[in-house]
């Protein structure tokens, strides 16, 4: 079951595009923001959509993660984040995206043991892509400024 991440350009276009594949193949994908995980899991206990929402996250059989480190978290939040991986390690394929190399994950989870724990679960068995190279919104962007700029 691999863990997927990008770097940098089109990551969330690659794991997008993964999950099509995985659709058209009859998987369950469910694709969420890092941000928006987190305000479903805060709302949980109050918000029957949330409920429903994290329900079809452990029934799917790809969970696509974006903008993981995006936005600093806090211990609550990453306590969070490692009960999900948990729960869906060895059972659930997951596709990460981040601009965070792992060295920078103990910063950003604010904890460095719950930093190794998570990083075990989601490097073993792992699929790694990391991309480089210059953003596809500011190429286009560029671009863009080009054909105003004649």
């Amino acid at each position: 079951m691999p863990v997927w991440k990008a770097l940098h350009n089109g990551k969330t276009h690659l794991a997008v595009a993964l999950g099509i594949e995985a659709v058209n193949a009859g998987y369950r994908v469910y694709f969420t923001q890092m941000d928006q995980l987190m305000h479903l899991f805060k709302t949980e206990t109050i918000s029957g959509r949330s409920r429903r929402q994290l329900r079809m996250l452990y029934r799917a059989n790809l969970v696509i993660l974006d903008e993981v480190g995006f936005q600093p978290i806090s211990r609550q939040e990453a306590n969070l984040l490692f009960s999900l991986i948990n729960r869906l390690y060895q059972q659930t394929s997951v596709i990460l995206t981040s601009n965070k190399d792992f060295e920078e994950w103990g910063e950003f989870l604010g904890d460095p043991v719950i930093t190794a724990a998570m990083l075990d679960r989601l490097m073993h068995k792992c699929e790694l892509f990391n991309m480089t190279g210059d953003s596809y919104r500011l190429k286009h962007r560029e671009r863009i400024f080009e054909i105003n700029d004649n």
